[in-house]
This record gives structure tokens, C-alpha cells and sequence, in this order.
């Protein structure tokens, strides 16, 4: 994986306002019927990531753990946040590509 252009394209789908953070508004995104992929750092507690996999197996969104900590997601994003997801099909299928 190339951490560097991950990052770099999570911004981009931040600015282009395609991304939502935040384990209580990713929840609600994947129970509205939005999410089409979401991602969660790697030291996330599990009691925070609990709600958002029960509503993604509900609805059969995509779920990847990252790498990175929160503090690097965060610091990539501008924003603190450890949950993320994309509300858009073409960039959920690019950071795919981008993980794998």
C-alpha cells in the first residue's frame, strides 16, 4: 500500500465532500443508506467501533481497518477522527485499490 497517495486521496475526498467522520454520524450515513465503504484506524476502541460494524453488516457496507493510528488519520485529514467512510461509489472503489 502506498500510505503516502491513501492519505493524500482521503483529502481529496474530504474536500470534495464525499467523506464523513465520526463513529455516531458514520453510523447514521450507513443506516440511511449512504456508506458505500468505511474505514476505521487501527488502535480505534472497540466500544466506539461496536454500532458502526452492526450497522454495516446490517446494510452491507464494506468495512477495512487502515494502518494508520488516529492521530495519523487525523493529521492527514485536518480533523480528529478514527471512523471514516466515503458516500461515493467511485472513490470508495479507488481507496480499494488503494489499500489492496
Amino acid at each position: 500500500m502506498n500510505n503516502d497517495r491513501l492519505l493524500s486521496f482521503l483529502g481529496i475526498c474530504k474536500r470534495a465532500g464525499r467523506l464523513v467522520s465520526g463513529a455516531d454520524t458514520v453510523t447514521k450515513t450507513i443506516s440511511e443508506g449512504k456508506a458505500k465503504l468505511t474505514l476505521y484506524a487501527s488502535d480505534i476502541s472497540q466500544n466506539s467501533l461496536k454500532g458502526v460494524l452492526r450497522a454495516a453488516e446490517q446494510k452491507a457496507v464494506p468495512v477495512k481497518q487502515l494502518s494508520y493510528t488516529k492521530d495519523e488519520l487525523s493529521f492527514a485529514l485536518g480533523r480528529h477522527c478514527g471512523i471514516i467512510c466515503t458516500t461515493d461509489d467511485g472513490f470508495a472503489a479507488k481507496i480499494l485499490t488503494l489499500i489492496n
